[in-house]
């Protein structure tokens, strides 16, 4: 059974920093997974954040992190990680792990439908 588990959320004010954990097993790591993180506010969809690759480690971002938040893996605990700098009040939502086997997650690196996994999420929020 795949589990997924989130923590590191929490409260910051603007500029602040967190980083969020998250917590694999059930799946072979050391495989050619995408690993995802997605973020979503009040009464918006889930949108992609950032996705690394469990094998080649290569990482995907979304313009809107790009250079503040970074993603990165420690294959022997099985946990992937998202650094986030530079934290505005836009940030503020919930912060969702996902996993993905499937071919097309290399390429649609974050689009949310091609991931079949997803934790519990963690919120962050940000004040002005």
């Amino acid at each position: 059974q795949v589990q997924l588990v989130e923590s590191g959320g929490g409260s910051v004010q603007a500029g602040g920093s967190l980083r969020l954990s998250c917590v694999v097993s059930g799946i072979k790591y050391s495989g050619n997974y995408c690993m995802g993180w997605f973020r979503q506010a009040p009464e918006q969809e889930r949108k992609g954040v950032a996705r690394i690759r469990t094998g080649a480690g290569t990482a995907i971002y979304a313009d809107s992190v790009q250079g503040r938040f970074t993603v990165s893996q420690d294959n022997a605990k099985k946990t992937v990680y998202l650094q986030m700098n530079g934290l505005k009040p836009e940030d503020t939502a919930m912060y969702y792990c996902a996993a993905s086997q499937r071919p097309q997650c290399f390429a649609l690196a974050l689009d949310k439908g091609q991931y079949n996994y997803w934790g519990q999420g963690t919120q962050v929020t940000v004040s002005s």
